[in-house]
């Protein structure tokens, strides 16, 4: 079977999800079910993966699938304890304090207060928790999940205490074939992984910086009362300025400290820069800017949360008392990173199937270790915290699990079809697996401007796989392969993987599916997709843009160097 064979047919899939939730309209709990069965059909009958393997990739979607719908519950468990106990009511206030505009709360909350989420915990994470959080604040289930789904990109990359880079990365290049054309090269392992965190930073930090700006003009231009992108263009001095009091530390702290904080340095850094000076107003247009009232809003605009929120509470508190959870999730989703003996303790409960069916594949879930489980643990604080009555914890409880029925539906189907398609390459034809065969069609197509589709491909993955982190470790190798078959930097090659991977995320059918469920907005996948994809191609675009200029105009990798040794001494003297 020749590759542009292979490249056809590993793609149906993912045309069919796109054909029926993009063009079609349909709802996602009816398309992703064919999509899994023509996957399953595909690996079978023409790729020749064995039923055991298709069967242990499944199981191992379901694994997937329970971790995912946990983070999704607790979070929604989170949000609805906070609304029966009055501090949803005082945050609204103290966000409205700062600015009643609806642009400025884009920035604050999900911009940075979305991304310090990201760089705490990841997996989806800051949507789960920033889209309620903003549905709560008055923004319409659909602003919220797109703008949700905008958070998953510049912080992405070193989300979860660096995850995508220091487990995507260096599981995707831990190999021989990288590992001896890096000693070749004079470099160790540890430096080359420093030098791809420092590219991979500067590029997020260009292109990043506009992300809040573009959040801002979506939603202006989709759901504001005159459909207007110049109303989002008027605020962009703020945007702009919001958008660097992230990337610049983000940056900074990635060339010098490593793949751990740029996402958490950049958020809390550019938090207290941004609250202070809009609450000074300094940069904020004239003009304040707001949602048509609510009875103008399309019906496809609005999930099922919406109603359930401004019901009756417990009572009135504190500014303290109602953002103290959220300031001990925060703490504990930290720690639960960083210090040793607690994040050991919560890994140790790991429920696994070694070898299922006797293939490679151990399906695995570390319960404890997952943010659900903080987001529980911090429930319960809650509730004695505020001093709750049990009958208010238990609706919210089980308004909880109501929300969570449909996801799970959608997810059962999307997370195995993942699966499938990433251990397809354990077949009878000796093929790589699917999404390694489009990747390897693309550079045999692109050739020396391989650079440019470097992101793309770590986008496809991500939409595949759901997971910046997924993608690093599919297609890292493949593109540090291609570079070296260039003689270009594979330093900034990798890079544009990891930064596209991050951008994937965006347009990730599970991660729309599970962001969209915490805020009842289920069904209307198409309408996410559809908004999403633009600034998903505008990063995947100048970041290739960023990278060919990386390469070709300032030198970075030099003619009488390898990739990796011309992109050491680029980061060093960029240092």
């Amino acid at each position: 079977m020749n590759l542009s064979v292979q490249a056809l047919i590993a793609f149906t899939p993912i045309l069919a999800a796109a054909i029926m939730l993009v063009g079609l309209r349909w709802p996602a709990r009816y398309a992703m079910p064919i999509v899994y069965v023509v996957a399953a059909v595909l690996a079978l009958a023409i790729w020749g993966v064995p039923f055991d393997q298709v069967a242990a990739s499944t199981v191992e979607g379901l694994f997937i699938t329970f971790d995912i719908l946990f983070i999704i519950f607790g979070a929604i468990l989170l949000l609805n304890t906070l609304e029966r106990s009055g501090a949803i009511q005082t945050i609204r206030a103290n966000f409205v304090s700062i600015s009643t505009d609806r642009r400025v709360q884009i920035v604050i909350i999900a911009w940075l207060f979305g991304s310090f989420l990201e760089g705490a915990a990841g997996f989806g994470t800051a949507a789960a928790i920033a889209a309620p959080l903003m549905v709560a604040l008055g923004f319409p289930a659909m602003a919220a999940v797109v703008v949700g789904m905008m958070i998953q990109s510049t912080p992405v990359t070193f989300g979860a205490i660096g995850t995508p880079i220091v487990i995507g990365v260096t599981g995707g290049l831990e190999s021989s074939q990288a590992t001896a054309q890096l000693e070749a090269a004079g470099v160790s392992f540890d430096s080359y992984l420093q030098l791809v965190t420092a590219e991979s930073a500067i590029i997020h930090g260009i292109v990043g910086t506009l992300i809040p700006l573009f959040m801002v003009v979506m939603v202006t231009r989709f759901f504001g009362k005159n459909e207007s992108w110049t109303e989002g263009l008027s605020i962009a001095p703020f945007a702009l300025f919001g958008g660097l009091a992230f990337t610049v530390p983000y940056m900074l702290t990635g060339i010098f400290l490593g793949p751990e904080f740029p996402s958490l340095i950049g958020s809390l850094v550019g938090l207290a820069v941004v609250t202070f000076a809009a609450q000074r107003g300094f940069l904020l247009p004239e003009d304040t800017w707001d949602f048509p009232p609510r009875e103008e809003w399309s019906e496809r605009w609005l999930g099922s949360i919406e109603d359930q929120l401004d019901t009756a509470t417990e009572k009135v508190m504190s500014t303290w008392m109602a953002w103290t959870p959220y300031v001990l999730l925060a703490l504990l989703l930290v720690a639960s990173r960083i210090i040793t003996p607690f994040k050991d303790a919560l890994q140790a409960l790991a429920i696994s199937l070694p070898n299922l069916f006797g293939t490679e594949i151990t399906p695995e879930t570390t319960p404890l270790y997952l943010p659900g489980f903080i987001l529980i643990i911090v429930v319960a604080i809650t509730f004695f915290l505020h001093r709750m009555s049990g009958e208010g914890l238990g609706k919210a409880v089980r308004t909880s699990g109501q929300t969570l029925l449909g996801a799970g539906v959608v997810l059962v189907f999307t997370v195995p079809m993942v699966r499938i398609y990433i251990n397809s390459d354990v077949n009878a034809a000796n093929l790589a697996s699917m999404p390694v065969a489009m990747g390897e069609w693309v550079a045999l197509i692109a050739g020396g401007v391989w650079p440019l589709f470097a992101p793309t491909i770590g986008a496809l993955g991500a939409f595949i796989a759901g997971s910046n982190t997924i993608s690093n470790l599919m297609f890292s190798l493949f593109q540090f392969s291609v570079a070296q078959q260039l003689a270009v930097s594979t330093a900034v090659v990798v890079a544009l993987q990891a930064v596209g991977a991050a951008a994937g995320n965006m347009i990730a059918i599970h991660n729309v599916v599970a962001a969209s469920a915490t805020v009842g907005l289920l069904d209307r996948e198409g309408d996410v997709l559809r908004r999403t994809i633009i600034p998903t191609i505008y990063y995947v675009v100048f970041a290739g843009i960023l990278g060919m200029i990386a390469i070709y105009l300032l030198g970075v990798s030099a003619p009488d160097l390898s990739g990796a040794q011309a992109a050491e001494v680029a980061v060093q003297n960029a240092r």
